[in-house]
């Protein structure tokens, strides 16, 4: 049977902010009104990244809003969540993001077979300059797609 996996939250910025190198599926370790948030799509990857800390990856700002009807159980929306990788995956990641401009950040937040799991990305940061770049080869694509349908039309 092949995995279901429902998609909670995005984080649509960092492929126009970022060059993304590489992409690695992490477990998030919440709480009940948390992981009951997120699966009503209350959460909020934008200005997130991680970080390793005591051989441990950690997400920072990612903004998870208090559960409704979860009165005392509610923790912080703003607090550090661990992530769940193999340890050398960790290790790996460590030295990866040592070397200059490279950083963690989240690309998503999914459910798959049940449990809540983020994507996340290696990736540098790009200048003005590379996003206006992007931003002008989409719209060459786009101008040359219309001109296409304009000319096959039936």
């Amino acid at each position: 049977m092949k995995d279901q996996i429902k998609t909670l939250a995005e984080n649509r910025k960092a492929r126009h902010d970022y060059f993304i190198e590489e992409t690695y599926e992490a477990g998030i370790e919440l709480v009940g009104t948390e992981v009951k948030s997120v699966k009503l799509g209350k959460a909020n990857l934008k200005d997130s990244y991680a970080e390793v800390k005591n051989g441990e990856l950690y997400v920072y700002n990612l903004h998870i809003s208090p559960y409704e009807k979860g009165n005392i159980f509610n923790k912080d929306p703003l607090r550090p969540r661990r992530l769940l990788m193999h340890k050398s995956e960790i290790r790996r990641l460590a030295g990866l993001v040592s070397q200059k401009g490279y950083t963690l950040i989240p690309l998503s937040l999914y459910q798959k077979r049940g449990l809540v799991k983020m994507q996340l990305a290696l990736a540098k940061g790009k200048k003005l300059y590379d996003k206006r770049e992007d931003i002008a080869k989409r719209d060459a694509m786009r101008e040359i797609e219309k001109h296409f349908k304009e000319k096959y039309r039936y």
